[in-house]
């Protein structure tokens, strides 16, 4: 491994879902990045057939469909391609998204975003969507996890909206007691420690037993990708070391390196 990659000789920790954490692994390991990964949460599918049914079947009565993570693209259009074979049945529904990595989601079905805050919060998505001035008794589905927030929905509804919402994947806390990684990040721990959601940070802190450094283990610097990551681990007590400048992996790992190098 050649010393002058930014990350050479850095152990970094990574608490993404294990299905997700193979895109900032690679980040990570390019950079030169020894890459530590404590899958602190578990997310998979959802759903209630009986809501989806109703929803996929009037999706024409539908004005904007608005996604609050990639994760809510993927299982929408796993089952709306079960059910449909021709992207054609959305029909002449706006697509709005709550981030870059939701944008993207949605851009590999070659459709067009209309709606993104430059902030990836859900309330302000709440507010770009208000500012396109077409929420007065338009109708909104809303595709969500267990852990979303009221905040977009109550702020659409006092936007006059009609707002329906799809759950169709949980988020839980993954129990890392017989980890073998958990073990390693104990014993040897690492340079930083990458939270990508409020979700992961609550994890780690309900599990601190299980991850408790031992004495001569390296203490590791804490990074945040976003406000709503932030706000969660000062929540739980947790100092906050480097954030990412906007919410993202690039600019998360651009952070870490810039902390590190100084």
């Amino acid at each position: 491994m050649s010393t002058s990659l930014p990350l050479a000789g850095r152990r970094i920790a990574v608490t993404r879902a294990r299905e997700q954490s193979s895109e900032l692994a690679g980040k990570l390991a390019g950079l030169g990045a020894e890459v530590i990964e404590l899958p602190l949460i578990t997310i998979s599918k959802e759903i209630d057939k009986h809501v989806l049914l109703d929803v996929l079947t009037e999706l024409g009565s539908y004005d904007w469909i608005v996604f609050t993570s990639a994760n809510g693209v993927r299982f929408f259009f796993e089952e709306f391609f079960r059910i449909y074979d021709d992207i054609r049945a959305l029909g002449l529904l706006r697509f709005a998204a709550v981030g870059e990595g939701t944008a993207r989601a949605i851009a590999t079905h070659h459709l067009k975003i209309e709606c993104q805050p430059k902030v990836a919060t859900s309330v302000a998505l709440a507010d770009a969507l208000i500012e396109t001035g077409s929420l007065d008794s338009a109708k909104l589905l809303v595709i969500i996890g267990n852990l979303n927030r009221a905040e977009l929905v109550t702020k659409l509804e006092a936007a006059e909206a009609i707002v329906d919402e799809l759950q169709v994947y949980k988020t839980e806390a993954a129990d890392l007691t017989h980890d073998l990684a958990a073990a390693d990040f104990r014993a040897r721990g690492a340079d930083a420690i990458l939270f990508g959601s409020s979700s992961a940070v609550q994890s780690f802190a309900d599990q601190a037993p299980a991850l408790k450094l031992a004495p001569a283990a390296r203490r590791p610097l804490a990074g945040s990708i976003g406000i709503q990551t932030s706000e969660t681990m000062v929540q739980v007590g947790m100092a906050i070391d480097f954030t990412a400048k906007t919410p993202g992996l690039d600019s998360l790992v651009e952070a870490l390196v810039k902390k590190l190098s100084k």
